[in-house]
């Protein structure tokens, strides 16, 4: 590899890292049409990042790691048992067969598998082709542990994996099963002529024909007649986009005395296998070609995933705007209803007038406190127990007001929300679903704000009248008095009452503003009256706002993004890519032509049946037993990888 294919390597690995952070930080919580779906591919992109795309850019020069995989009964152990010449993977009898995946390589290629450099996820346990280091082949084990098998028929450079059945009645062998072949440089798919058509396989092998997976097809079991079954796979091959995988049958052949297949049956994908593993440049084509495959899926996905994450931020918009619009309308409300004069009902008019007089005294009292300020004092000297009453009355019905407002919100944002899937599935449950109402802590928090808002009110007058002698001196016995008629004066207007009542707030607020006035005057009057509103405003809000985060805390927790991170993640992948390619494309095209690859012998025996003579039946020299596309066969990339080659 030359200094500039390194780089390009270093900038792809270095963005692909970055886009495995955006992806990792991304979370699809919401019930979205598209929710279910990104959250599956997220976490199969997460796993073939980490299992294979991260490691593989790490290290190109890696072993190839072809995975056994296939339906049920297709016949994989008994096929790398073959391969291998040894029962280093035993034969599932009873299904499902729950055991750990067997990755069988060289004893000096043992150091690539043994740390997380493939597959971090699974355990390690490493035992000889016997088993005699760990539990024996086919001993219940961990489904979550890669047993490593060492042998020295399997030539360096390549790796089998035998995987669990791709449509394993058990959960976890399924899945485990699909993660080995998102980790696979190749594909070995083994199917049978009775089940080749089934319809699991061939949605896995469909995926793979999108994101350009390297697979060879291997036809097990096939009877002497049936191999027309073969010209149909090829079709459903080609119209799945694996137009160029390669197909090797396999005949219906009985053990030996070894429990093995016969050499013979398995020795044109042997011959296959040992090639490739033989000749660096075949084999690094082999590697290059599934890696592309997988970045420009990760890119395609990548896109399909920022713009159901930018769904996934709509819905929490709308969510959030429910809430806000709900709590505003209810501040809304209650400040018109506080401002209307129908807070001037029933207990707080009583105590008002208690505090003033009747009506028929209204006049007498303006004349009073308008005289003079120091009468104000000794006005409400006079009326000591009078004041508190007010305060009490003032302060309990406010407080209804504010709960039935903080009801009235939280109403309209549940119904709000239960009238969207993703709102509807927060309040019935999930991760993080709405906590209910406390209502006791509701009182509690309304009845201290009601309390706070009073002294902020006693405050207000304290400070105006700090600000002259006289004026304090007026106030000094008579404070919370003028506090409770500013209150008053805050609630007191004509809007909403009818008949009497009008008779009663107009009355009710002319006395207030009398009273006001002669301590303040007229001007300080309004700037205490805003000032009052003002603190109310604030103080209801606070209330709503801390019913509001029941909702906006768990919107907040789901962690929602708009989608934005992962489309730069795309196109900083998609460029990055770009530049490599270009680089490995110059760096191959400055080589010299290179020598056909080299024969098994030159790396050691091979696979079992490797070293067998390509003969047809004839005992002409004949093709490998393997088939490709194009014209003289299918293979026509096989061809172009193992030049030199046969297929």
């Amino acid at each position: 590899m030359s200094g500039d294919d390194a780089s390009a390597v270093a900038r792809l690995t270095a963005a692909v890292t970055a886009a495995r952070g955006a992806l990792g930080a991304t979370a699809f919580p919401l019930a979205t049409d598209d929710a279910a779906d990104a959250r599956r591919t997220r976490a199969e992109l997460l796993g073939q990042l980490d299992d294979y795309l991260l490691p593989r850019l790490r290290a190109r020069d890696a072993p190839l790691v072809a995975v056994v995989g296939g339906s049920t009964g297709a016949g994989k152990s008994t096929l790398v048992n073959a391969l291998v010449g040894s029962p280093v993977s035993a034969p599932g009898v009873l299904r499902p067969t729950t055991r750990a995946p067997v990755l069988v390589h060289h004893p000096l290629d043992g150091a690539w598998f043994t740390s997380d450099r493939v597959l971090p996820g699974l355990a390690r346990l490493r035992s000889d082709a016997a088993g005699r280091t760990g539990p024996p082949p086919g001993a219940p084990a961990d489904a979550r542990t890669l047993r490593l098998v060492a042998d020295d028929h399997v030539p360096r450079g390549l790796a089998l994996v035998d995987a669990p059945d791709v449509d394993s009645v058990a959960t976890e062998n399924r899945e485990l099963a699909h993660q080995l072949l998102a980790a696979a440089d190749l594909w070995l798919f083994v199917t049978t002529a009775a089940r080749y058509a089934d319809a699991v396989p061939w949605d896995l092998l469909a995926a793979a024909g999108r994101r350009r997976a390297q697979v060879a097809l291997v036809l097990d079991r096939v009877d002497p007649g049936a191999e027309a079954v073969e010209s149909d796979l090829a079709r459903l091959a080609e119209a799945e986009g694996l137009g160029a995988a390669r197909i090797f049958l396999v005949p219906e052949t009985s053990p030996g005395d070894d429990g093995l297949l016969p050499a013979r049956t398995v020795a044109p994908l042997a011959r296959w296998l040992t090639r490739l593993a033989a000749d660096a440049e075949a084999r690094r084509g082999v590697v290059d070609a599934t890696r592309d495959g997988v970045v420009d899926d990760l890119v395609r996905r990548l896109r399909d995933l920022a713009d159901a994450a930018g769904t996934q931020a709509d819905a929490a918009a709308e969510l959030r705007r429910a809430v806000d619009d709900a709590s505003e309308d209810a501040a809304r409300t209650l400040l018109e209803a506080t401002a209307d004069g129908s807070l001037l009902r029933g207990e707080v008019l009583g105590r008002w007038q208690e505090l003033v007089g009747g009506n028929e005294l209204f006049a007498g009292f303006q004349r009073a406190v308008g005289r003079a300020r120091d009468r104000v004092a000794a006005f409400f000297r006079g009326r000591s127990e009078a004041v508190p009453r007010l305060e009490r009355a003032i302060g309990s019905s406010l407080e209804g007001l504010v709960l039935d407002a903080a009801e009235t919100a939280d109403q309209r944002t549940a119904a709000a929300w239960r009238g969207t899937p993703a709102g509807r599935a927060l309040l019935t449950g999930g991760d993080a679903p709405v906590p209910p109402t406390a209502h006791g802590e509701l009182r509690e928090r309304t009845a201290a704000e009601v309390r706070g808002w009073q002294e902020d009110v006693l405050a207000l007058v304290r400070d105006r009248g700090a600000a002259k002698r006289g004026t304090a001196r007026a106030l000094s016995l008579g404070i919370n008095g003028v506090g409770a008629v500013l209150m008053v004066l805050v609630f007191a207007s004509t809007a909403g009452l009818t008949g009497a009542e009008i008779g009663i707030a107009g009355g009710t607020a002319a006395a207030s503003q009398a009273v006001l006035s002669a301590v303040f005057g007229d001007e300080a009057v309004r700037q205490l009256t805003r000032a009052a509103r003002d603190a109310l405003d604030a103080r209801v809000r606070a209330v709503l706002a801390a019913e509001a985060e029941r909702y906006r805390s768990v919107l907040d927790a789901l962690r929602t993004a708009d989608g934005e991170a992962l489309c730069a993640a795309a196109d900083d992948v998609e460029r990055s890519a770009r530049e490599e390619r270009a680089a490995r494309e110059a760096d191959g095209a400055g080589d010299d032509e290179r020598p056909p690859h080299a024969p098994p012998a030159a790396r050691g025996a091979g696979l079992r049946g490797a070293d067998l003579p390509e003969e047809g039946p004839d005992g002409r020299p004949a093709d490998d037993g393997a088939t490709g596309p194009g014209e003289g066969g299918r293979g026509g990339f096989w061809r172009r990888v193992l030049r030199g080659g046969h297929g």
